[in-house]
Formats: C-alpha cells, sequence, structure tokens
C-alpha cells in the first residue's frame, strides 16, 4: 500500500510543462524567458575595481533622503536594522562567534556595492533608480558605515577609489592579477 501512495504521489507531481507534451524544457518553468528589449536596459555588469561604473554622481545628503523614502521601513533608522539585515552599526567583529556583517564590517569593494542597489533595489522595482540616486544611496550607505564624510559626492572615479575595511578580509588569488586582467574579475567578484 505504502509503494501505490507514493506512485500516485510521483505521478501527481509531474509538472504541467511535461504532462503537456514539452519534452524541450527542462527545468522547473520558473520566471519567463528575458526579452530582447529587457536585455538591453538590463545594467552592465560592474567589476570590484570600478569597471563598468557609469557616469552620474551622488551625495551623502540625496542618499540620505532617498534611505528615508525607500529604505528605512525595512532597513531601519540609519540602516541599523528593521525587518531587514542591518547595514550598518556592526558591533561584533567578523572573527566572532555573534559576527555581524553588515556593509561596513563585511563587504570588500565599494563599487559592488553600487552594483547590488543597482540591480535589486528598491525591492517593489528593482533596477528602476537612475545612476545618480544609486550614487547618492551608496554614498549614504558608505557615510552612515564611517568609510566616507558628510559631504561626499561619489561618482565612477571616486567610488573606484574607496578602500572598504575588510578589503583584505577575503582569501585572494595567487599570483594575484593586476585590474585589467580577465581573471581579476574570478578572483575579486
Amino acid at each position: 500500500m505504502p509503494s501505490l501512495l507514493m506512485g500516485a504521489l510521483l505521478v501527481a507531481w509531474v509538472p504541467v510543462w511535461a504532462a503537456a507534451g514539452d519534452a524541450s524544457r527542462s527545468g522547473p518553468a520558473l520566471g519567463k524567458p528575458m526579452s530582447d528589449a529587457s536585455a538591453e536596459v538590463s545594467p552592465a555588469y560592474i567589476a570590484a575595481d570600478g569597471r563598468g561604473l557609469p557616469d552620474g554622481s551622488g551625495d551623502v545628503d540625496l542618499g540620505r533622503e532617498l534611505f528615508a523614502q525607500h529604505c528605512q521601513a525595512c532597513h531601519g533608522a540609519g540602516g541599523a536594522g528593521a525587518t531587514a539585515d542591518a547595514l550598518s552599526g556592526a558591533e561584533e567583529p567578523l572573527d566572532s562567534p555573534w559576527a555581524e556583517k553588515t556593509i561596513g564590517s563585511y563587504w570588500p569593494y565599494a563599487p559592488k556595492l553600487f552594483d547590488f542597489v543597482q540591480r535589486s533595489k528598491p525591492m517593489n522595482a528593482p533596477g528602476s533608480f537612475s545612476s545618480e540616486q544609486v550614487y547618492a544611496l551608496t554614498a549614504y550607505l558608505l557615510y552612515s558605515n564611517g568609510i566616507v564624510e558628510v559631504g561626499t559626492r561619489l561618482d565612477r572615479a571616486t567610488l573606484s577609489h574607496i578602500k572598504m575595511p575588510n578589503r583584505d578580509g577575503f582569501v585572494r588569488c595567487y599570483p594575484e592579477p593586476e585590474p585589467g586582467d580577465p581573471a581579476w574579475d574570478h578572483c575579486f567578484p
């Protein structure tokens, strides 16, 4: 009897596309294919050394306003955490059993923060912020982690030169490639 029940469950699980006879699909059928138009507006890849950063700039003050409007409800005042993870204010270092992974304590490269915000925020409309808004939010997040000063304006050049506190906290490739070498992106994703 148990094997009969198991067989019935397996038959009931057959994906809809398999039951419809579409043998060209081989996955769980999640999402939908990206259109050519979507692929054209998808943000470019931004490397750890800043290659791929767009034109534009943004400052801490605008970033503070944008954060209050779009991010604070989940990430809390100043990024200290609420229903979503804390983005700043880590008190426990990474070598602690209670390590707190925030932007200032964990992220090794500032351009990758820009890349993440550009691709995935705001949560209800990912990718809808302009480059200026992303630079401003990045500036505010770095400010809230004590990495930049209150009057800071970030752009492609300034963001690329910020040395994050945990930059040396990750395993590095040996021999280390030079920026611009294609291996750089594999060693410093």
